[in-house]
């Protein structure tokens, strides 16, 4: 049988991976916990529960831009194939499990332990970028049958380019963590921002940095 029997559509991929995206990213909210009556003032309970509300704010920027990363992608893959689909999986594996790591920096930021779960929730970060470059690439070497007809090659050059920027600077994260845990919480939450860009407007903002 021709490889070529295996390619289809990408309408069930990208069905499957919003439904994974929805309830990854509802998940987070259920660590933003309601304070219990007592004696301590409701005021001051929601107070010193900015952990969570930090915690929380940066995973869903994560997941919600790597949501629109990953519609953007598909509008340039219009087909799959079985590489393609197990890739995906790969990436969804560590969307899944971001909730994990968001909840234990939750636990401990401004803790003794705080800097080993900025680690974890850096290092689950990282992970994602690098099976979202790995799958996108994938998808732009098989230009000839999984691209659509018609996509225009400079626009993907340029997606290839910022995305190439995501497991470097996750990297940077990571031993940023080392010397200031909330500096290496801010970066992460900077890339998302710069995530968030169109593709031509944050290359040209890198190259005129």
């Amino acid at each position: 049988m021709s490889s070529n029997a295996t390619i289809s559509e990408t309408g069930r991929v990208e069905a499957f991976s919003d439904g994974v995206f929805a309830i990854a990213i509802t998940l987070l909210v259920l660590e933003v916990k309601i304070p219990t009556l007592g004696a301590v003032p409701l005021g001051l309970q929601l107070a010193r529960q900015w952990p969570q509300y930090v915690s929380f704010v940066v995973a869903f920027m994560f997941i919600g831009i790597m949501w629109i990363n990953h519609h953007r992608m598909f509008t340039h893959i219009k087909r799959s194939d079985t590489v393609l689909m197990l890739l995906n999986l790969l990436l969804l594996l560590g969307v899944t499990a971001l909730p994990f790591p968001t909840a234990v920096l939750a636990a401990h930021l401004g803790q003794v332990d705080q800097r080993t779960a900025i680690l974890l929730f850096n290092g689950t970060c990282g992970f994602i970028a690098i099976a979202f470059n790995v799958l996108w690439r994938y998808g732009v070497s098989k230009r000839g049958h999984l691209l659509g007809a018609g996509v225009d090659l400079e626009s993907a050059q340029k997606i290839s380019r910022q995305y190439a920027f995501g497991p470097l600077l996750y990297i940077v994260c990571f031993a940023l963590a080392y010397i200031n845990v909330l500096a290496s919480l801010a970066l992460n939450a900077g890339l998302a921002c710069f995530f968030a860009l169109p593709p031509q407007v944050a290359v040209r903002h890198h190259r005129e940095g």
